[in-house]
């Protein structure tokens, strides 16, 4: 009887242990892709930026990302000049990041499942607290994440001269996708 629960005893401690180790995985991004949509009265804008990086801990959730601005591309290239000079600056402020941790997920789940990320997003220099909801699918040695989020051009101090206001909307709609790979 007394080998029969310490048999059991150590299998579930072998189990809990292997269960430990295969949540304790940090993942890189492979590929990423960053949109953002502007539906103005006079005219949609929208970009492009595959240059995004980002970093996850499965065990801690923690999560980062850094979205270089000179990277988006747009259909037009003026847009293109005056989105980097005229209103990222994006020689002053060449990076947009998020720093936070994503909770409400379930790490041994291979479905896509709802989860929430919540931090601080630096755009233009300026910092704001978010939270914002997406999903993330595991698989293998795999991670997807996607969201999608209304970023306000005035939180983040980007001034629309009135000369083009009717031409940019002051909420910006932005949906990101990333893949990731596991860390060995």
């Amino acid at each position: 009887m007394k080998k029969t629960n310490m048999a059991i005893a150590i299998v579930h401690l072998l189990f809990a242990i292997f269960s430990m180790n295969a949540y304790c995985q940090k993942y890189k991004s492979n590929t990423s892709s960053v949109h953002f949509f502007s539906d103005a009265p006079m005219e949609d804008i929208e970009a492009t930026n595959l240059d995004g990086k980002s970093a996850f801990d499965m065990s801690s959730g923690e999560i980062v990302f850094s979205i270089p601005i000179r990277s988006f591309t747009f259909e037009k290239s003026l847009m293109q000049e005056h989105f980097n000079e005229n209103y990222m600056e994006s020689d002053k402020y060449p990076k947009a990041t998020f720093t936070g941790k994503v909770t409400n997920y379930d790490p041994a789940l291979s479905v896509r499942q709802k989860a929430v990320a919540r931090g601080t997003m630096t755009i233009h220099g300026i910092e704001q607290d978010i939270a914002v909801e997406g999903h993330l699918k595991f698989a293998d040695n795999s991670l997807e994440l996607n969201a999608s989020f209304p970023i306000r051009l005035k939180d983040y101090k980007i001034k629309i001269p009135k000369v083009v206001f009717y031409n940019i909307a002051e909420i910006v709609d932005v949906t990101v996708k990333f893949n990731y790979e596991k860390l060995n």
